[in-house]
């Protein structure tokens, strides 16, 4: 969704309110007045449930709300708040839940406005804590279909509060963005009153099914011609439930998963990091592996499993220094020495290369340069390319600058594209001969003395051509076709949908958080979060995140490792790990570790697993990432240690993220449906239950695991055991476990193809 689309002021008046304070009244919040310290809604008291209820002037999808506050900082301001929607009063689902900082700025927060991928209208809005007794059972249905939050008769656990802990809430301005299209909210209504008796009618089925009124089951399907689930879930009810067939169990779930039925599970399954030191060698005697640095450049050669390092800065000067690393045999190689003696580059640092793996290919441009060392000469921006496969540098160009190109930049950003074999360059800070930049590598431009600084644009740059080309000039105020250049960013090239994604980074001293993509075939940008919407579970913006893509898979990984607030980097430095699903527009953070360490070596992370072991916070280091094998590699890098500024880090670690296959999905299927099969044989025929729990239950046990291995060994020692709860007592129970089978099945099935997730008998209320 393009967030123009839901951009309209949609215009309300206030409801109910919970209580209020004399003068500040709830409608004080309809107007704008930051500097009128009494404009503003006011509790009459600080103990919750405090609220306002907003009433649209006429239903709306709601897709963002903003707060004004006052022009100082106020204790009032609301430190913690619940934002619930819907077209009647008593019937809201959760929005939003969300804090606000307590200073002068305004904030704008995305509000939840779709359910299965559609637009859902809202006449009312609350804000605060809410407590409402639920009168009807279709609103107690309306609950479990959606799986959302929605008020009940029980208070909610999570208050307003605000940031004075002994003062009322106060809000200084609502003001509340989408759409009250007549077209768009009337075909929304008409879906919603559809799908909620649909869902209603799925519930009721499902309840017959589970407790075998077969009779009625039928009789509703075939009155209201609604089905229950997909037909091979139908299938697999049949017959596993109902004719106990597990063989034929087993081969619907190995069918389903040839078929990709659980793909989309095996997706939304959280990845687990495994980091790994590598202890490598160099090739050759007394030529130690590439030493400490910062600022260099890495790349990775996916087709021959070859990872190039080009130059950086040790702490005291640049480095000229060209390494592969073979990732099958472990072992460094060093290409040169001085890639300057060579006919390659300078000494460098703050550069950028990218390869082209199809051609063999490396080409590196920009750099950092000191302002002492800046002259008419020396700020030409140089661009050279190594040929792999001949082992040599040649010099493209002297300055592309005077080719179309950019000027002489560093911590930009390049992507090579070899569908059009095309070299994409955004970002970077422009060096002058008068620019006073204080060393290489800043993760800022906070010590630059120049008072408007520059950035270079978007540019495009064709190899076969030798064109470059001017997509985007820097926009400081970006439109919706503009883009905002920057440094320290990510751009990452998404080949199947011939995408640039763009995130992150800092320009002067603001940082950046927006996150959009830029449409090279249409040569248009689609702004994903402009940045100034609050939503939960993005990643936090700052300087040091390093990024890497699998198109493929349509994931972005960024791995980010320094705190925003500089005067306090050494104890604020961290490790967090973060993936964003393309298809979902989705970010998720994989670990996070907040415990400090400059010293290069293995800490222990307490919010992943304390028996792991991974690299130290950090930044100017470098992460790449081989798709084929779908492993990281991250070298070198900053510690940030505050005594010693020139320590420089050369650990070299592998990352690589794991999550359930589609093997370990049939396999934990096999023993589910083999576990139930032993359990009903031995109700028959103990003897052949003993035989089959020792062979074929066995062989599908994972015994490195050990929950499974100890469920296993208590099958075994409780066989004889008449009142263990591992045995059936008699055949309903033994439907019962069936019944609890499927449904436990079920879960690896894309969603639109299952029975509802919820139970009829949980609506009823006392």
């Amino acid at each position: 969704v393009v967030m123009s689309d839901y951009s309209e002021n949609l215009s309300y008046k206030i409801h109910r309110a919970s209580s209020y304070s004399a003068n500040y009244i709830p409608d004080n919040i309809l107007v704008n007045k930051p500097n009128r310290q009494s404009s503003r809604w006011s509790s009459g008291t600080n103990y919750p449930p405090q609220f306002l209820v907003l009433k649209l002037s006429e239903p709306s999808v709601v897709s963002s709300i903003t707060f004004g506050k006052y022009e100082k900082t106020h204790v009032c301001n609301l430190k913690k708040f619940e934002i619930y929607g819907g077209m009647e009063e008593n019937n809201l689902i959760e929005l939003l839940q969300g804090g606000l900082k307590n200073d002068n700025v305004p904030e704008t927060f995305s509000l939840k406005h779709k359910i299965d991928g559609k637009d859902f209208p809202c006449r009312f809005l609350k804000i605060g804590m809410l407590a409402i007794i639920i009168k009807c059972l279709t609103l107690l249905i309306f609950r479990k279909i959606f799986q959302h939050k929605l008020q009940t008769n029980l208070e909610m656990e999570l208050p307003i509060l605000s940031w004075g802990a002994s003062f009322n809430f106060s809000i200084w301005f609502v003001e509340l963005q989408g759409s009250s299209n007549p077209d768009l909210v009337q075909s929304c209504l008409q879906w919603y009153f559809k799908y909620r008796e649909r869902e209603a009618i799925r519930l009721c089925l499902k309840h017959f099914r589970q407790h075998n009124y077969m009779d009625a089951f039928h009789s509703l399907q075939k009155k209201t011609k609604i089905s229950l689930e997909d037909p091979l879930l139908s299938d697999l009810h049949q017959v596993l439930v109902c004719e106990s067939n597990f063989e034929k169990s087993e081969s619907i779930i190995e069918k389903a998963i040839k078929d990709g039925k659980f793909n989309s599970y095996i997706g939304r399954q959280i990845y687990k990091p495994r980091w790994k030191a590598n202890h490598t060698h160099s090739e050759g005697t007394g030529v130690n592996p590439p030493g400490m640095r910062g600022g260099h450049q890495m790349c990775v050669d996916h087709i021959n499993g070859i990872i190039y390092l080009l130059g950086g800065w040790n702490g005291v000067e640049d480095l000229a220094d060209f390494w592969q690393f073979c990732c099958k045999t472990g072992v460094w190689k060093c290409l040169s020495q001085n890639t300057a003696d060579d006919g390659g580059p300078s000494a460098r640092s703050c550069h950028k290369i990218c390869i082209d793996c199809k051609n063999g290919k490396i080409y590196t441009l920009g750099r950092y340069l000191d302002s002492i060392k800046r002259n008419q000469q020396s700020v030409e921006n140089d661009f050279h390319v190594y040929n792999i496969m001949e082992g040599n540098w040649s010099l493209i160009s002297k300055n592309v600058s005077a080719a179309g190109g950019p000027k002489l930049i560093f911590d930009h950003q390049m992507c090579f594209d070899d569908k059009t074999n095309t070299i994409f360059v955004f970002g970077g800070r422009i060096l002058t001969c008068s620019a006073p930049l204080h060393g290489p590598g800043l993760p800022s431009s906070a010590h630059d003395e120049r008072p408007i600084p520059e950035f270079s644009g978007l540019y495009s740059y064709n190899v076969v051509t030798n064109v470059w080309k001017l997509l985007r000039e820097d926009s400081g105020n970006a439109g919706p076709q503009d883009i905002r250049s920057r440094i320290g960013h990510s751009m990452l090239l998404d080949s199947k949908n011939h995408r640039l994604y763009i995130f992150g980074g800092q320009r002067s001293k603001e940082y950046v958080n927006d996150f959009f993509y830029y449409d090279i075939n249409n040569d248009r940008v689609t702004v994903l979060n402009d940045g100034t919407r609050k939503e939960p579970g993005l990643p936090p913006s700052g300087f040091t995140q390093r990024a890497t893509i699998n198109s493929e898979l349509g994931e972005i990984y960024m791995l980010s490792g320094l705190s925003k607030d500089r005067e306090k980097r050494e104890e604020n430095m961290h490790n967090s790990f973060w993936v964003y699903l393309i298809g979902e527009n989705r970010w998720s953070c994989i670990y996070k570790n907040t415990i400090p360490t400059t010293n290069g070596k293995p800490v222990q992370n307490f919010d992943y697993d304390c028996t792991k072991q991974e690299p130290c916070p950090r930044y100017a280091h470098q992460l790449v990432y081989d798709h084929t094998q779908q492993v990281h590699y991250m070298f070198g890098g900053n510690p940030g240690k505050t005594s010693q500024p020139k320590l420089r880090l050369n650990d070299f670690w592998s990352l690589k993220l794991t999550r359930p296959t589609e093997a370990d999905i049939l396999r934990k299927s096999r023993y589910a449906i083999r576990r139930q099969t032993f359990r009903e044989l031995a109700l028959r025929n103990p003897v052949s239950a003993l035989h089959y729990l020792q062979s074929n239950v066995s062989e599908v046990v994972d015994h490195r695991d050990a929950k499974e291995a100890t469920e296993f060994r208590l099958l075994t020692s409780t066989f004889n055991d008449s009142n263990s709860n591992y045995l059936y007592a008699d055949a309903d129970e033994a439907r019962a476990g069936r019944t609890a089978l499927f449904n436990s099945l079920v879960k690896y099935f894309p969603e639109q193809m299952c029975q509802p997730k919820g139970n009829l008998i949980d609506l009823i209320s006392f």
